[in-house]
């Protein structure tokens, strides 16, 4: 027995009423969380991207040939890797899905999975954008951006 899986414009255009099912199975749906990813900026960087609408990315990005993102798990540690005691950043945040096959996920440090973008950032690709305060020399991430980008 096959499973007819109802979109909501069928049903608008059909007259037919999707199926009523938890929500479980979102893909089924077409619903799909969004996993948001992670770049961190110094603010003239973050200025330039602004001003100009598209960046190669930092000095390292246009050394290694893309743009280095970050998980939201790995976003703390690449904060106190690369930039341990700078003040001034920006978090920026992206929804992966609508970079499409620009995007890779390469392995990198610690044998994970991590973004790189192969084209510009381009200002409209940032979802949001904040400051990453420094505190007793720790970058303060907003709360629960783990549980909300997962």
């Amino acid at each position: 027995m096959s499973k007819t899986v109802w979109s909501v414009q069928d049903a608008l255009t059909r007259g037919n009423h999707p199926r009523r099912e938890p929500l479980t199975r979102p893909a089924a749906k077409g619903i799909t969380a969004r996993m948001m990813i992670f770049k961190i900026f110094r603010s003239d960087e973050w200025s330039d991207l602004r001003a100009k609408g598209a960046t190669a990315g930092a000095p390292i990005d246009v050394s290694d040939g893309y743009v280095h993102f970050s998980t939201a798990t790995q976003a703390a540690e690449t904060a106190a890797k690369h930039f341990a005691g700078a003040d001034g950043l920006m978090l920026l945040a992206v929804d992966a899905d609508r970079l499409g096959d620009d995007l890779k996920w390469e392995i990198s440090r610690g044998d994970q999975l991590f973004p790189h973008l192969y084209r510009d950032l381009r200002l409209e690709d940032v979802v949001w954008a904040q400051p990453l305060p420094l505190k007793d020399g720790v970058h303060q991430f907003p709360a629960g951006l783990e549980e909300a980008s997962a």
